[in-house]
């Protein structure tokens, strides 16, 4: 008998395999044989390059933070129970994943901008403007990378063993102490998770920066805006700045290889 791995039937599915391979292979193989290698270091050293990608990865990690400070409370509160208000909640934050981009950032200039339904009070009693400026760049970045991190947390909340908990509280510890020394630990795979996702999220954020933050040098233009701009003046680098983002992208997922690659 042969094994179910030589079954002609098993073979088959490699034909449907090698395509969904390709689907994804071809696109960086058309980055990596057109781009200018002889000038990518000297490409990736200029001064607009340098600037976009420190804008970039401080707005990424300033929006994955903010992503933990507001979504970890958020994913503790869904992750007790199904009720009607959490079914709504989790409806609401879980919008942005699937809505537009470009329409998230409509959505942000009608809420925070200087007319918007909370952004003329900002303006005029705190003084705060949002749009067009590196705090909006954030804002924008938050508002779609944090239903990552609140799901990838809430699956991890929901998954942890609460007898751990009760446990800890017979023995004393009250319910802070409980959360902070046996929940966190024991789910910190999971929040590391969300964390890394929900950065790489923001690290490519396009749609929502551009309307709502604009594409401002130095202030709000972050590499996938610098690819945009590069693309339509010089596409040599606008391939330099894509290759970048693949590497940066590459660099995150290796961090979650755990995940994928039990053992590693």
């Amino acid at each position: 008998m042969k094994p179910p791995g030589q079954h002609p039937a098993s073979r088959l599915l490699l034909i449907p395999v090698a395509a969904a391979v390709l689907l994804f292979a071809l696109p960086l193989l058309g980055l990596l044989v057109r781009a200018p290698w002889q000038q990518f270091a000297a490409q990736l050293c200029s001064p607009p390059v340098l600037d976009a990608l420190w804008l970039s990865l401080q707005c990424a990690i300033a929006a994955a933070a903010l992503s933990c400070v507001l979504g970890l409370p958020l994913a503790v509160w869904l992750a007790q129970g199904a009720t009607w208000s959490r079914s709504c909640v989790r409806i609401l934050v879980t919008l942005p994943m699937v809505l537009p981009p470009v329409v998230g950032g409509v959505a942000l200039l009608l809420a925070y901008g200087r007319r918007g339904i909370a952004g003329g009070a900002l303006a005029g009693w705190l003084g705060i403007t949002l749009p067009f400026t590196t705090a909006g760049v954030v804002l924008a970045e938050t508002y779609v990378a944090m239903p990552f991190f609140v799901l990838t947390a809430e699956a991890g909340l929901r998954s942890f063993d609460r007898r751990y908990a009760l446990a800890a509280a017979t023995l004393g510890a009250g319910p802070w102490r409980t959360f902070w020394q046996v929940t966190v630990p024991m789910v910190a795979p999971s929040l590391q998770a969300g964390l890394v996702v929900a950065c790489a999220r923001a690290l490519g954020e396009f749609g929502a920066t551009i309307t709502f933050a604009g594409n401002l040098a130095g202030r709000t233009r972050t590499v996938p805006l610098a690819v945009y701009v590069a693309l339509e003046t010089e596409p040599e680098g606008a391939i330099v700045l894509s290759l970048l983002l693949v590497v940066l992208s590459a660099v995150m997922l290796l961090v979650l290889r755990h995940r994928w690659w039990p053992g590693r």
